[in-house]
């Protein structure tokens, strides 16, 4: 893969969270959502690659543009597989809430996870738990293991946890262990990611969230030097059948890191749109804007954060109108 994709893939977040922090707040989580996705496909056009799609939004006949199966990019070099996701967290912006992020990510092309739209059970760490987790053990061995590992004891780990009635479960033994938690109402991409980053504050994240977003944290992981372990949870036949149609056969199957993301390769890249524990979002001040994105590329290790200041009247496609 090409290392110079790394700084063109940063173009490409940074372009939907200048697009999406114009609704921050408006209530709209849609229209931050298209916003988003229009700006995103618009510069992946001007790539010199050849992408395909394999998480975005939706089917060709779901979505109008970085549909499954949409073919992206400027050159037939080289070939590699995309996963999107324009606004992670749709409703934080719509709130104006923490931790919404324009993410991207690309393997090289077979290499990463057709993932169904649908729940996947999660457990994921940084790279001082790497080996010491397993989704098949209780939440209270998870814990005591990244406990072990990061030298703390379990009343200082810190569990990040969707906020959602499915997972009470979790919660209770997540406090019954003393561990401590933070709850957040969306982003479990970030809540992955941020296992790695000592600053975040956050140890592990356990539950149960989308399965592309499963796939994309996963891609941030294998960057850092992180895992994530994963579980497809179809609620129905239908949703079964899915995941046959996708090649997916043994729907039980626990999912490694190699299963999500497989080879030696692959960049990660996300914006923040929100201000977040590790990014800060999209900050507007006259014709100008900042951002801050974080960058990593498995085959080098390389992890980069990056301030961009951009010109608004040089990019009159970002220019807010709620027509």
């Amino acid at each position: 893969m090409e290392r110079s994709l790394s700084m063109e893939i940063v173009r490409v977040t940074e372009a939907a969270a200048l697009a999406s922090a114009r609704w921050m707040g408006r209530g709209e989580k849609e229209e931050a959502d298209h916003a988003a996705t229009e700006a995103m496909r618009t510069v992946f056009d001007t790539i010199p690659m050849d992408g395909r799609v394999v998480i975005g939004e939706g089917e060709r006949d779901e979505a109008p543009m970085l549909y499954i199966g949409e073919e992206l990019g400027s050159t037939d070099h080289p070939s590699v597989d995309i996963a999107v996701d324009p606004v992670e967290g749709t409703n934080i912006v719509a709130e104006g809430s923490w931790n919404a992020l324009a993410v991207v990510a690309i393997a090289d092309r077979g290499k990463m996870l057709h993932a169904p739209d649908m729940y996947m059970q999660k457990i994921a760490v940084g790279p001082e738990a790497v080996g010491q987790i397993d989704i098949n053990a209780s939440v209270t061995e998870n814990l005591k293991a990244v406990a072990n590992a990061k030298g703390k004891d379990v009343e200082d780990v810190v569990a990040v946890v969707l906020n959602r009635p499915r997972h009470q479960d979790i919660i209770d033994e997540i406090r019954q262990a003393g561990a401590r938690i933070k709850l957040i109402p969306e982003g479990d991409v970030a809540g992955a990611i941020n296992t790695a980053f000592d600053h975040t504050g956050v140890d592990i994240l356990f539950g149960e969230g989308g399965a592309p977003e499963g796939v994309l944290a996963a891609v941030g992981l294998k960057c850092l030097g992180g895992e994530l372990q994963g579980r497809l949870a179809p609620k129905n036949d239908e949703q079964i059948e899915r995941c046959h149609r996708m090649g997916i056969t043994d729907v039980n199957k626990v999912l490694q890191m190699e299963d999500l993301v497989g080879g030696d390769d692959a960049i990660f890249a996300a914006t923040g749109i929100t201000d977040g524990e590790l990014l800060k979002g999209v900050q507007f001040k006259g014709n100008a804007a900042t951002t801050e994105t974080l960058v990593m590329r498995a085959k080098s290790g390389t992890v980069r954060f990056i301030d961009g200041k951009h010109s608004l009247k040089k990019k009159p496609n970002l220019v807010f109108t709620d027509e």
